[in-house]
Protein backbone atom coordinates (compact mmCIF):
# COMPACT_ATOMS: atom_id res chain seq x y z
CA UNK A 1 0.00 0.00 0.00
CA UNK A 2 1.08 3.70 -0.72
CA UNK A 3 2.70 5.18 2.47
CA UNK A 4 -0.03 8.27 2.45
CA UNK A 5 -3.09 5.56 2.81
CA UNK A 6 -0.87 3.69 5.65
CA UNK A 7 -0.46 7.05 7.02
CA UNK A 8 -4.28 8.09 7.31
CA UNK A 9 -5.10 4.80 8.20
CA UNK A 10 -2.82 5.01 11.47
CA UNK A 11 -4.53 8.72 12.55
CA UNK A 12 -7.53 6.99 12.42
CA UNK A 13 -6.91 4.38 14.08
CA UNK A 14 -5.17 7.04 16.49
CA UNK A 15 -8.58 9.10 16.48
CA UNK A 16 -10.69 6.21 17.20
CA UNK A 17 -8.76 5.10 20.35
CA UNK A 18 -8.45 8.61 21.94
CA UNK A 19 -12.67 8.36 21.19
CA UNK A 20 -12.95 5.56 22.85
CA UNK A 21 -11.16 6.36 25.62
CA UNK A 22 -12.48 9.70 26.33
CA UNK A 23 -15.49 7.74 26.32
CA UNK A 24 -15.25 4.87 28.71
CA UNK A 25 -11.97 6.54 30.30
CA UNK A 26 -14.48 8.59 32.89
CA UNK A 27 -16.61 5.50 33.42
CA UNK A 28 -13.60 3.16 34.10
CA UNK A 29 -12.18 5.87 36.78
CA UNK A 30 -15.37 6.44 38.19
CA UNK A 31 -15.72 2.72 38.95
CA UNK A 32 -11.96 2.07 40.29
CA UNK A 33 -12.16 5.51 42.67
CA UNK A 34 -15.72 5.61 44.11
CA UNK A 35 -16.71 3.45 46.74
CA UNK A 36 -18.26 0.38 47.00
CA UNK A 37 -21.88 -0.48 46.03
CA UNK A 38 -22.85 -1.29 49.73
CA UNK A 39 -22.40 1.68 51.51
CA UNK A 40 -25.81 3.28 50.31
CA UNK A 41 -27.18 0.45 52.44
CA UNK A 42 -25.82 1.27 55.78
CA UNK A 43 -27.87 3.44 56.35
CA UNK A 44 -31.24 2.01 54.85
CA UNK A 45 -31.56 4.89 52.26
CA UNK A 46 -31.93 2.25 49.03
CA UNK A 47 -35.42 3.43 48.25
CA UNK A 48 -35.01 7.24 48.41
CA UNK A 49 -34.43 8.62 45.09
CA UNK A 50 -32.03 11.62 46.08
CA UNK A 51 -29.38 10.58 48.15
CA UNK A 52 -28.73 14.52 49.58
CA UNK A 53 -29.03 13.02 53.04
CA UNK A 54 -32.03 15.32 53.89
CA UNK A 55 -35.61 13.55 54.41
CA UNK A 56 -37.36 14.43 51.34
CA UNK A 57 -40.82 16.53 51.92
CA UNK A 58 -43.75 15.18 50.11
CA UNK A 59 -44.53 13.82 47.03
CA UNK A 60 -41.89 14.41 43.76
CA UNK A 61 -45.16 14.27 41.67
CA UNK A 62 -46.34 17.57 41.84
CA UNK A 63 -47.35 19.53 38.99
CA UNK A 64 -45.80 22.08 37.61
CA UNK A 65 -47.70 24.84 35.47
CA UNK A 66 -47.75 24.77 31.80
CA UNK A 67 -46.10 28.03 31.84
CA UNK A 68 -42.70 26.36 32.21
CA UNK A 69 -43.35 24.24 29.38
CA UNK A 70 -43.47 27.49 27.05
CA UNK A 71 -40.99 29.39 27.98
CA UNK A 72 -38.58 26.17 27.47
CA UNK A 73 -40.30 25.77 24.28
CA UNK A 74 -39.76 29.63 23.25
CA UNK A 75 -36.31 29.50 24.33
CA UNK A 76 -35.44 26.37 22.37
CA UNK A 77 -36.88 27.91 18.83
CA UNK A 78 -34.88 30.86 19.47
CA UNK A 79 -31.86 29.23 20.32
CA UNK A 80 -31.87 26.78 17.61
CA UNK A 81 -32.74 29.97 14.94
CA UNK A 82 -29.55 32.36 16.47
CA UNK A 83 -27.44 29.48 15.81
CA UNK A 84 -28.32 29.55 12.10
CA UNK A 85 -27.10 32.93 12.37
CA UNK A 86 -23.76 32.28 12.78
CA UNK A 87 -23.10 30.18 9.65
CA UNK A 88 -25.20 33.10 8.24
CA UNK A 89 -22.50 35.72 9.03
CA UNK A 90 -19.90 33.40 7.58
CA UNK A 91 -21.25 32.43 4.41
CA UNK A 92 -22.82 35.91 3.41
CA UNK A 93 -19.16 37.67 3.03
CA UNK A 94 -19.06 38.13 -0.73
CA UNK A 95 -18.73 42.46 -1.52
CA UNK A 96 -20.95 42.31 -4.36
CA UNK A 97 -24.07 41.08 -2.31
CA UNK A 98 -24.06 42.94 0.89
CA UNK A 99 -27.23 44.68 0.64
CA UNK A 100 -29.15 41.16 -0.59
CA UNK A 101 -27.40 39.35 2.54
CA UNK A 102 -28.65 42.07 4.71
CA UNK A 103 -32.03 42.05 3.76
CA UNK A 104 -32.06 38.20 4.12
CA UNK A 105 -30.90 38.38 7.16
CA UNK A 106 -33.53 41.08 8.18
CA UNK A 107 -36.31 38.62 6.77
CA UNK A 108 -34.73 36.02 9.14
CA UNK A 109 -35.29 37.68 12.35
CA UNK A 110 -38.35 39.64 11.49
CA UNK A 111 -39.69 36.14 11.00
CA UNK A 112 -38.61 35.46 14.40
CA UNK A 113 -40.16 38.99 15.60
CA UNK A 114 -43.28 38.06 14.53
CA UNK A 115 -43.33 34.78 16.67
CA UNK A 116 -42.73 37.00 19.86
CA UNK A 117 -45.42 39.03 18.99
CA UNK A 118 -47.44 36.41 18.08
CA UNK A 119 -46.43 34.65 21.63
CA UNK A 120 -47.14 38.60 23.48
CA UNK A 121 -50.66 38.93 21.74
CA UNK A 122 -51.55 35.43 23.01
CA UNK A 123 -50.52 36.00 26.29
CA UNK A 124 -47.57 33.49 26.88
CA UNK A 125 -45.71 36.14 28.77
CA UNK A 126 -48.02 36.71 31.17
CA UNK A 127 -47.42 35.32 34.52
CA UNK A 128 -50.27 35.30 36.94
CA UNK A 129 -49.28 33.72 40.48
CA UNK A 130 -51.53 30.96 41.82
CA UNK A 131 -53.80 30.74 44.60
CA UNK A 132 -54.18 28.16 46.76
CA UNK A 133 -56.36 26.60 49.14
CA UNK A 134 -55.61 26.79 52.47
CA UNK A 135 -56.57 23.56 54.43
Amino acid sequence: MDQQILTNIIYVTIFLIGALLFGIGPIIIVKLLSPSSHTRNVTDKTRQFIECGMVPIGSAWIRFGIIYYLYALIFLAFDVDVLFLFPVAVAYNSPQFVVRDFVEVLIFVGILSLAVVYAWVKGVFKWEPRKYLHQ
